[in-house]
């Protein structure tokens, strides 16, 4: 009896668990937990963070991306140059080295929605697409935190 007790326990932990994850596939690549902070309602921006992984031999390039949400999507880099913080498009995309992976979070790497068509609401989500150079492209689903929400990684699943 107390055996059942345990794995039915567990069993619900797993499945809570797998319904608050979230993560795609493509090719070698795996793109988890995509996430945003809400904005205020005049924000005429937002960001968008995850992790890709590059399981591969060859390194592959995130080119590009893609919201309904915005008018214009561009791929970001914030860092502290001089001591002062910048941030600045990067036009090339980034590389996911092979075996490795590009962590895409506050005051790092982002995905910068330009323009926003409305607010970004805590606890809803949107859909975007991701595309690489070479494994193509995936539709992914931005799930929204509070203004505040830091990143949820592993340890928020």
């Amino acid at each position: 009896m107390i055996r059942f007790r345990t794995l039915a326990f567990v069993g619900a932990l797993a499945v809570a668990s797998l319904a608050h994850a979230h993560a795609y596939e493509l090719g070698d690549l795996t793109i988890d937990h995509p996430w945003s902070r809400a904005t205020p309602a005049a924000a005429p921006v937002g960001a968008g963070y995850l992790v890709v992984t590059n399981k591969g031999r060859t390194d592959d390039r995130l080119v590009s991306a893609a919201a309904g949400i915005s008018a214009k999507v561009e791929i970001h880099e914030m860092a502290i140059v001089d001591g002062v913080m910048r941030m600045r498009a990067l036009d090339q995309g980034i590389v996911v080295p092979a075996g490795g992976k590009v962590e895409f979070k506050p005051g790092g790497y982002h995905i910068m929605f330009i323009g926003l068509k409305q607010p970004i609401a805590k606890d809803s989500s949107f859909k975007g697409t991701l595309t690489f150079e070479k494994a193509g492209t995936v539709e992914v689903e931005y799930k929204v935190q509070g203004m505040g929400g830091g990143a949820a990684g592993h340890s928020g699943h």
